[in-house]
Protein backbone atom coordinates (compact mmCIF):
# COMPACT_ATOMS: atom_id res chain seq x y z
CA UNK A 1 0.00 0.00 0.00
CA UNK A 2 1.31 3.42 -0.94
CA UNK A 3 2.24 5.85 1.83
CA UNK A 4 0.23 8.50 -0.06
CA UNK A 5 -3.20 7.94 -1.61
CA UNK A 6 -4.51 10.31 -4.26
CA UNK A 7 -7.75 10.41 -6.21
CA UNK A 8 -9.87 12.93 -8.07
CA UNK A 9 -13.62 13.10 -7.52
CA UNK A 10 -15.18 15.46 -10.04
CA UNK A 11 -13.13 18.63 -9.67
CA UNK A 12 -11.75 17.76 -6.21
CA UNK A 13 -8.36 16.20 -5.62
CA UNK A 14 -8.16 14.13 -2.44
CA UNK A 15 -4.78 13.47 -0.81
CA UNK A 16 -4.54 11.01 2.09
CA UNK A 17 -1.40 10.58 4.17
CA UNK A 18 -1.34 6.82 4.58
CA UNK A 19 0.94 5.57 7.35
CA UNK A 20 -1.63 5.13 10.13
CA UNK A 21 0.62 2.69 11.98
CA UNK A 22 3.10 5.59 12.37
CA UNK A 23 0.44 8.26 12.98
CA UNK A 24 0.95 9.27 9.33
CA UNK A 25 4.44 10.53 10.08
CA UNK A 26 6.07 11.76 6.89
CA UNK A 27 9.05 9.80 5.63
CA UNK A 28 11.11 10.55 2.53
CA UNK A 29 8.80 8.57 0.24
CA UNK A 30 5.75 10.48 1.44
CA UNK A 31 7.52 13.83 1.04
CA UNK A 32 8.53 13.05 -2.55
CA UNK A 33 5.10 11.72 -3.49
CA UNK A 34 3.34 14.71 -1.90
CA UNK A 35 5.52 17.09 -3.91
CA UNK A 36 4.77 15.16 -7.10
CA UNK A 37 1.01 15.24 -6.41
CA UNK A 38 0.93 18.99 -5.67
CA UNK A 39 2.87 19.73 -8.85
CA UNK A 40 0.61 17.51 -10.96
CA UNK A 41 -2.60 18.99 -9.55
CA UNK A 42 -1.34 22.54 -9.93
CA UNK A 43 -1.14 21.90 -13.68
CA UNK A 44 -4.37 19.86 -13.96
CA UNK A 45 -7.18 22.18 -15.09
CA UNK A 46 -9.80 19.60 -14.05
CA UNK A 47 -8.75 19.89 -10.39
CA UNK A 48 -10.24 23.05 -8.88
CA UNK A 49 -9.56 22.38 -5.20
CA UNK A 50 -7.87 19.79 -2.99
CA UNK A 51 -8.80 18.12 0.28
CA UNK A 52 -5.91 16.75 2.35
CA UNK A 53 -6.45 14.33 5.24
CA UNK A 54 -4.83 11.45 7.11
CA UNK A 55 -5.66 7.76 7.17
CA UNK A 56 -7.17 6.20 10.29
CA UNK A 57 -8.94 7.68 13.29
CA UNK A 58 -6.05 8.82 15.46
CA UNK A 59 -3.87 11.24 13.52
CA UNK A 60 -3.65 13.60 10.61
CA UNK A 61 0.14 13.53 10.89
CA UNK A 62 2.75 13.37 13.62
CA UNK A 63 5.06 15.37 11.36
CA UNK A 64 8.41 14.30 9.99
CA UNK A 65 9.33 10.75 10.96
CA UNK A 66 11.86 11.19 13.76
CA UNK A 67 13.28 7.71 13.20
CA UNK A 68 13.79 7.89 9.44
CA UNK A 69 13.37 11.39 8.00
CA UNK A 70 15.03 13.63 10.57
CA UNK A 71 18.31 11.66 10.74
CA UNK A 72 18.66 12.00 6.96
CA UNK A 73 17.90 15.73 6.91
CA UNK A 74 20.30 16.39 9.79
CA UNK A 75 22.96 14.25 8.03
CA UNK A 76 23.14 11.89 11.00
CA UNK A 77 23.04 8.98 8.56
CA UNK A 78 23.40 8.43 4.83
CA UNK A 79 20.38 7.84 2.56
CA UNK A 80 19.26 4.20 2.51
CA UNK A 81 16.85 4.22 -0.45
CA UNK A 82 16.05 6.16 -3.61
CA UNK A 83 13.44 8.39 -1.96
CA UNK A 84 15.85 9.46 0.77
CA UNK A 85 18.49 10.21 -1.86
CA UNK A 86 16.01 12.23 -3.95
CA UNK A 87 14.93 14.19 -0.90
CA UNK A 88 18.51 14.91 0.13
CA UNK A 89 19.53 15.91 -3.40
CA UNK A 90 16.55 18.23 -3.91
CA UNK A 91 16.06 19.55 -0.39
CA UNK A 92 14.65 22.14 0.27
CA UNK A 93 12.65 22.24 -3.00
CA UNK A 94 10.81 18.98 -2.32
CA UNK A 95 10.24 19.97 1.31
CA UNK A 96 8.84 23.34 0.27
CA UNK A 97 6.44 21.87 -2.30
CA UNK A 98 5.33 19.02 -0.04
CA UNK A 99 4.67 21.31 2.92
CA UNK A 100 2.98 23.99 0.80
CA UNK A 101 5.70 26.56 1.39
CA UNK A 102 5.70 26.84 -2.40
CA UNK A 103 2.54 28.60 -3.58
CA UNK A 104 -0.19 26.20 -4.71
CA UNK A 105 -2.62 28.00 -7.02
CA UNK A 106 -5.86 26.28 -5.98
CA UNK A 107 -7.78 26.22 -2.70
CA UNK A 108 -6.65 23.55 -0.26
CA UNK A 109 -9.01 22.29 2.44
CA UNK A 110 -7.60 20.36 5.40
CA UNK A 111 -9.68 17.60 6.99
CA UNK A 112 -7.80 17.05 10.24
CA UNK A 113 -8.74 13.74 11.80
CA UNK A 114 -6.97 13.88 15.16
CA UNK A 115 -3.39 14.32 16.28
CA UNK A 116 -1.62 16.95 14.15
CA UNK A 117 1.77 18.13 15.34
CA UNK A 118 5.19 19.31 14.16
CA UNK A 119 5.35 18.96 10.36
CA UNK A 120 1.66 17.99 10.39
CA UNK A 121 0.76 21.39 11.80
CA UNK A 122 3.12 23.03 9.31
CA UNK A 123 1.39 21.36 6.36
CA UNK A 124 -1.91 22.64 7.76
CA UNK A 125 -0.51 26.18 7.86
CA UNK A 126 -0.16 25.99 4.08
CA UNK A 127 -3.86 25.20 3.59
CA UNK A 128 -6.65 27.71 3.07
CA UNK A 129 -9.67 26.30 4.90
CA UNK A 130 -9.51 23.87 7.83
CA UNK A 131 -11.97 21.43 9.35
CA UNK A 132 -10.95 19.28 12.32
CA UNK A 133 -12.45 16.69 14.63
CA UNK A 134 -13.26 17.39 18.25
CA UNK A 135 -10.29 15.23 19.29
CA UNK A 136 -7.76 17.07 17.12
CA UNK A 137 -4.69 18.60 18.72
CA UNK A 138 -2.10 20.87 17.15
CA UNK A 139 1.43 21.58 18.25
CA UNK A 140 4.99 22.53 17.36
CA UNK A 141 7.21 20.63 19.81
CA UNK A 142 10.44 20.98 17.80
CA UNK A 143 12.24 23.21 20.31
CA UNK A 144 11.98 20.37 22.84
CA UNK A 145 14.31 18.41 20.55
CA UNK A 146 16.51 21.48 19.97
CA UNK A 147 15.41 21.78 16.35
CA UNK A 148 13.18 24.36 14.66
CA UNK A 149 9.67 24.22 13.17
CA UNK A 150 11.17 25.50 9.95
CA UNK A 151 8.56 24.10 7.57
CA UNK A 152 6.91 27.51 7.56
CA UNK A 153 5.80 28.10 11.16
CA UNK A 154 8.36 30.76 12.01
CA UNK A 155 6.99 32.88 9.16
CA UNK A 156 3.35 31.85 8.76
CA UNK A 157 2.00 31.26 12.23
CA UNK A 158 2.11 34.88 13.45
CA UNK A 159 0.17 35.84 10.30
CA UNK A 160 -2.55 33.28 11.00
CA UNK A 161 -3.22 33.56 14.74
CA UNK A 162 -2.54 36.30 17.32
CA UNK A 163 1.15 37.03 17.89
CA UNK A 164 1.28 35.99 21.54
CA UNK A 165 -0.56 32.72 20.83
CA UNK A 166 1.87 31.87 18.04
CA UNK A 167 4.83 32.70 20.25
CA UNK A 168 3.51 30.49 23.02
CA UNK A 169 3.00 27.54 20.68
CA UNK A 170 6.48 27.78 19.16
CA UNK A 171 8.51 28.71 22.25
CA UNK A 172 6.91 26.32 24.75
CA UNK A 173 6.26 23.47 22.35
CA UNK A 174 2.93 22.83 24.09
CA UNK A 175 -0.07 21.64 22.04
CA UNK A 176 -3.47 23.27 21.67
CA UNK A 177 -6.88 21.61 21.49
CA UNK A 178 -9.45 21.76 18.71
CA UNK A 179 -11.48 24.20 20.80
CA UNK A 180 -8.46 26.48 21.22
CA UNK A 181 -7.64 26.23 17.51
CA UNK A 182 -11.18 27.36 16.71
CA UNK A 183 -10.97 30.19 19.24
CA UNK A 184 -7.64 31.38 17.78
CA UNK A 185 -9.02 31.27 14.23
CA UNK A 186 -6.59 28.52 13.22
CA UNK A 187 -9.43 26.27 12.00
CA UNK A 188 -12.81 27.11 10.45
CA UNK A 189 -14.96 24.26 11.79
CA UNK A 190 -14.87 21.52 14.43
CA UNK A 191 -16.95 18.44 13.61
CA UNK A 192 -17.42 14.85 14.64
CA UNK A 193 -15.16 12.24 13.03
CA UNK A 194 -18.12 10.95 11.02
CA UNK A 195 -18.92 14.38 9.57
CA UNK A 196 -15.33 15.46 8.86
CA UNK A 197 -14.91 14.50 5.20
CA UNK A 198 -18.50 15.39 4.35
CA UNK A 199 -17.88 18.93 5.60
CA UNK A 200 -14.55 19.24 3.79
CA UNK A 201 -16.03 17.96 0.53
CA UNK A 202 -19.07 20.24 0.92
CA UNK A 203 -16.72 23.23 1.03
CA UNK A 204 -14.74 21.88 -1.94
CA UNK A 205 -17.94 21.46 -3.95
CA UNK A 206 -19.03 25.02 -3.13
CA UNK A 207 -15.68 26.27 -4.41
CA UNK A 208 -15.87 24.03 -7.47
CA UNK A 209 -19.18 25.56 -8.50
CA UNK A 210 -17.53 28.97 -8.79
CA UNK A 211 -15.49 30.39 -11.64
CA UNK A 212 -12.10 28.64 -11.44
CA UNK A 213 -10.19 31.60 -12.88
CA UNK A 214 -11.76 33.95 -10.35
CA UNK A 215 -11.08 31.56 -7.46
CA UNK A 216 -7.44 31.07 -8.45
CA UNK A 217 -6.89 34.81 -8.96
CA UNK A 218 -8.54 35.66 -5.63
CA UNK A 219 -6.32 33.19 -3.77
CA UNK A 220 -3.16 34.44 -5.43
CA UNK A 221 -3.86 38.11 -4.66
CA UNK A 222 -4.84 37.38 -1.06
CA UNK A 223 -1.61 35.43 -0.51
CA UNK A 224 0.77 37.64 -2.47
CA UNK A 225 -0.59 40.93 -1.09
CA UNK A 226 0.07 39.92 2.51
CA UNK A 227 2.50 42.39 4.05
CA UNK A 228 2.48 44.80 1.11
CA UNK A 229 1.63 48.47 1.35
CA UNK A 230 -1.98 49.17 0.36
CA UNK A 231 -1.08 50.86 -2.94
CA UNK A 232 1.08 47.88 -3.94
CA UNK A 233 -1.57 45.38 -2.91
CA UNK A 234 -4.28 47.22 -4.84
CA UNK A 235 -2.15 47.01 -7.98
CA UNK A 236 -2.17 43.22 -7.67
CA UNK A 237 -5.93 43.30 -7.20
CA UNK A 238 -6.44 45.56 -10.23
CA UNK A 239 -4.26 43.37 -12.47
CA UNK A 240 -6.17 40.28 -11.37
CA UNK A 241 -9.47 42.01 -12.15
CA UNK A 242 -8.26 42.96 -15.63
CA UNK A 243 -7.13 39.40 -16.37
CA UNK A 244 -10.27 37.67 -15.10
CA UNK A 245 -12.68 40.25 -16.57
CA UNK A 246 -11.44 39.40 -20.08
CA UNK A 247 -12.21 35.69 -19.70
CA UNK A 248 -15.13 33.77 -21.20
CA UNK A 249 -16.12 32.70 -17.69
CA UNK A 250 -16.56 36.36 -16.66
CA UNK A 251 -19.13 36.68 -19.44
CA UNK A 252 -20.80 33.36 -18.64
CA UNK A 253 -21.35 34.11 -14.94
CA UNK A 254 -23.48 37.28 -15.30
CA UNK A 255 -25.28 35.81 -18.35
CA UNK A 256 -26.24 32.67 -16.42
CA UNK A 257 -27.43 34.83 -13.52
CA UNK A 258 -29.60 36.90 -15.85
CA UNK A 259 -31.01 33.77 -17.48
CA UNK A 260 -31.63 32.16 -14.07
CA UNK A 261 -29.60 29.04 -14.78
CA UNK A 262 -26.46 27.47 -13.33
CA UNK A 263 -23.31 28.80 -14.97
CA UNK A 264 -21.11 26.49 -17.04
CA UNK A 265 -17.51 27.49 -16.39
CA UNK A 266 -14.70 26.23 -18.59
CA UNK A 267 -11.69 27.95 -17.03
CA UNK A 268 -11.19 30.12 -20.10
Amino acid sequence: MSVLLTEVRGHVGIMTLNRPERHNAMDAEMFVKMAEAWEAWAADTNVRSVVITGAGDKAFSAGGDVKSLIPVLTRKRAPQNDYEQILLDTHPRVRDVAMLRTFFPKPVIAAINGYCVAGGTEVIEGTDIRVCTESATFGLPEVKLSILPAGGSLVRLTRQIPHCRAMEMVLTGQPITAAQALEYGFVNYVTSREALMDKALEIAEQIGANGPLAVAAAKRVMVESSGLQFHEAYLLEDRAWDDVAQSQDAKEGPLAFAEKRPPVYTGR
